[in-house]
């Protein structure tokens, strides 16, 4: 890239160091495109390497850099490779064809030890293994090297010295997973540590022996290794695969549980804060209802107060009226003799007056008739208010107990799904369990196998020459014994496989009931629902009759201050005549006789109003108690305790 190209040729100012026209060519003609550093078959002098060094010692963004066919020196690849043992994005590195030899082993053993990056190392047509002090450095790097998986050393004149100290860095060693060795010099000896090594390493899975004079039968022993390395790794890594997805699986079904089971405490909650805001409307119109009727008490106690006043204003009238009767003796005695002629007509008066008496007297009997009247049924009213409180008790007691009943359920419900819980944690720790253990046996069973056949080939090596014939009937021995084993780890999986299936069936099995209970408890809060609207759809029927009868009563009570006033303007008025009269005998008895007949008539009229409006009240009382009654009856809480009647 061009921040490198920028980077290099600063740095060669730094130290004074003449940039190399052919790199800068290349970085500027391609060299480096993208995470890319390609240097190869350029010749790179020892001053050019230390200035790369620098380079990658800041981590650049490369992540692949080849230097195939440099024509590096002993001092350029010391200085180069020392830059990128500290480097942390250079995940391969390609040094083909370089003619590596000690210096280069001894910094590339340094390199594996202390880079943490690299993945892939190309090492073909080099010299590393001519020395073996170097090259045994170069493999202790390898083996405490812990993120390498590729490593390719084609044609390094490697002997079966390097093969041996090759074999050590490969028992140690737990991540290399290729490793390629063809046209080299291993032999026979470097073949058979090889496979020792192979028989304790578990992680390399490809291995390439060809062209090093290695026997066929030790070659196939080495395929069979690696193949057994890599069929082993493949049932690793697709059990973890497995593991992996069960434990994705098992974490969904935890999270779909909780989101169900939050769901349901949100569904209750609103139940029971619907049930609370029911049950404080409820409350409510009682309460209303309860004013309702303190009102019509109170109208009752009015109207009793008011037939009193008129009952005292009767008597006033009835003390005048005695008054004037005796005013009226004394004139006609004072005048009798100017009032001869008029006798028979003040007689057949008085006789009209006393029957006018009397019938004030049968109207009063019949006021305080009415009187009795409405106080029974002021005690019947109050009798019902009784009855309905003990209703409205009964409906609070019912209340307490389906909200009782409805914890219950919830209660039990947590119960199950506690349960279910456990039963699944311990079903999972179970399959767990067994599946590592049947891993583990398997593990034994094939290390017991490896190492009983590594005895008999160890025994067989030193009869090799004289019992060649006893050697390929151990071969054939080791062999079928190893298809034994692999068929015997086939049905193992096969088992493992179906108890995976059986265990998986089963928990779909208990998710199905889990949905079914759920579906159950969202049916039931969807009656409860719509038992709900329909209370406060009657809740509002209520409240616009309570509205009404209100409104009625405040009509009434202002009807009745109207014709209170009207009475008293008439009670002055009769005064002021009567004071008039006095003076005018004959003219005021007339007046008052056609004044009392006006009062008599109007005071029936009132007491027909009164009588109307006094049942218009009852209707309405009865009215209002048969809607009551008929609301405790559709309500739900009234369907709950009609079994318990």
């Amino acid at each position: 890239m061009e921040d490198f190209r920028r980077t290099y040729l600063r740095l060669c100012k730094e130290s004074g160091v003449e940039p190399q026209e052919s790199v800068v060519a290349r970085l500027q003609g391609g060299g480096a495109q993208g995470s890319s550093l390609d240097l190869s078959g350029q010749s790179l002098s020892a001053e050019t390497c230390s200035v790369l060094a620098r380079a990658f010692q800041r981590d650049t963004v490369f992540t692949e850099v080849l230097l195939s066919d440099c024509m590096l020196s002993e001092e350029g690849a010391k200085v180069l490779l020392s830059g990128l043992s500290g480097n942390t994005t250079v995940k391969v590195l390609d040094l083909k064809g370089n003619n590596l030899r000690s210096t280069g082993a001894e910094v590339l053993g340094k390199l594996l030890a202390l880079n943490k990056t690299l993945r892939r190392l190309v090492l073909e047509w080099n010299a590393l293994g001519v020395w073996d002090e170097a090259f045994s450095l170069f493999c202790d790097g390898l083996a405490s090297n812990s993120v390498l998986k590729q490593l390719d050393l084609r044609n390094n004149q490697i002997n079966h010295h390097g093969a041996s100290e090759l074999a050590l860095a490969l028992k140690r060693n737990t991540t290399l997973q290729v490793l390629d060795l063809r046209w080299n010099n291993v032999g026979l000896l470097g073949g058979r540590t090889l496979l020792e090594a192979l028989q304790q390493n578990k992680s390399l899975t490809q291995l390439e022996m060809a062209g090093n004079n290695i026997p066929s039968d030790t070659l196939k022993a080495l395929e069979q290794t690696s193949g057994h390395n890599s069929e082993r790794q493949s049932g690793l890594r697709e059990s973890r695969s497995r593991t992996q997805v069960l434990g994705k699986e098992i974490q969904i079904l935890k999270e779909e549980k909780g989101r169900q089971f939050l769901s349901l405490m949100e569904t209750i909650e609103r139940q029971r804060e619907e049930m609370g805001r029911s049950s404080g409307s409820a409350s409510i119109q009682v309460g209303q209802l309860q004013e309702a009727l303190n009102e019509r008490k109170s109208a009752v106690n009015s109207l009793t107060a008011k037939l009193q006043m008129t009952e005292a204003a009767l008597a006033l009238s009835e003390q005048k009226n005695h008054n004037l009767g005796e005013l009226l003796i004394r004139v006609k005695a004072e005048k009798e003799e100017q009032r001869e002629r008029q006798s028979r007509e003040r007689r057949k008066e008085q006789e009209d007056n006393a029957l006018r008496e009397g019938k004030l007297l049968r109207e009063t009997q019949n006021l305080s008739d009415t009187k009795v009247q409405l106080m029974n049924k002021v005690e019947e009213l109050e009798r019902r208010c009784k009855s309905q409180q003990q209703q409205v008790f009964e409906l609070k007691q019912e209340l307490t107990n389906s909200s009782a009943e409805l914890k219950l359920q919830l209660a039990q419900a947590e119960d199950r799904l506690e349960m279910e819980k456990r039963r699944s944690k311990q079903a999972l720790q179970d399959s767990d369990s067994l599946r590592q253990k049947e891993v583990e046996q398997l593990n034994r069973h094939l290390e017991e196998c490896e190492r009983t056949l590594q005895e008999r080939i160890f025994k067989l090596e030193g009869q090799r020459i004289q019992l060649e014939e006893e050697l390929s009937k151990a071969r054939a021995v080791c062999v079928t014994e190893r298809a034994q084993a692999e068929e015997e780890l086939g049905r193992v999986r096969a088992q493992v496989r179906l108890e995976e299936q059986e265990h998986v069936s089963s928990v779909e099995e208990k998710l199905r009931c889990v949905r079914c209970s759920l579906q159950e408890v969202q049916l039931h809060s969807s009656q409860q629902k719509q038992t709900i609207s329909e209370l406060q759809a009657k809740n509002s029927q209520l409240s616009v009759g309570v509205d009404g009868l209100r409104r009625r009563t405040e009509e009434l009570q202002q009807a009745e201050r109207t014709a209170q006033g009207g009475l008293r303007e008439k009670i002055s008025a009769l005064e002021r005549e009567i004071k008039v009269l006095s003076s005018s005998h004959r003219e005021v008895l007339l007046d008052k006789e056609s004044e009392m007949s006006s009062m008599l008539e109007k005071l029936r009229l009132k007491e027909a109003e009164i009588q109307r409006m006094r049942e218009d009240e009852a209707n309405r009382a009865s009215y209002l108690q048969s809607a009551i009654l008929t609301y405790v009856q559709g309500s739900p809480l009234g369907h709950y305790s009609s079994p318990k009647k």
